[in-house]
């Protein structure tokens, strides 16, 4: 089984710096194909701009395969205003974007190292938490 995510900046940091950490997973799982990126213009904007901040030292071009990678296996995805509150408007995309996803999936989930930055929902959880939710499945499939 296929889950689809719309993944916070914040996950794609934690695993550049460290691959073998929960974000890396994740990511790694992006990349793979058993974990299916949600995308729109904006995230992707968001994406190039974080990741290449001079704080952080990531070899430019190590960033941009990462994310040619997260994008070549992603979907695209319009985002569209929800009424519900939003404590970070910056983030209010990668909502939106969750939310039109789980309109053809519910399988669909926003995968974040900032839980309090969103309303809370079963389907906004942190790597941790999609690393389980994968793995069960592959267990109830055995």
């Amino acid at each position: 089984m296929h889950y689809y995510a719309v993944i916070d900046t914040n996950v794609l940091v934690s695993a550049m710096l460290k691959v073998q950490s929960v974000p890396g997973q994740v990511a790694s799982a992006a990349l793979l194909g058993d974990l299916i990126p949600l995308l729109c213009d904006e995230i992707v904007a968001e994406y190039r701009e974080v990741l290449a901040r001079p704080k952080f030292k990531f070899d430019q071009i190590m960033v941009e395969t990462f994310i040619d990678g997260i994008i070549s296996r992603g979907i695209f995805v319009d985002a569209v205003p929800v009424e519900e509150i939003i404590p970070d408007l910056k983030d209010a995309i990668f909502y939106e974007v969750v939310m039109e996803g789980r309109k053809e999936h519910d399988n669909t989930y926003l995968v974040t190292e900032n839980i309090k930055h969103f309303p809370v929902k079963s389907y906004v959880v942190t790597p941790k938490e999609m690393l389980t939710i994968m793995h069960k499945n592959e267990q109830n499939v055995k």
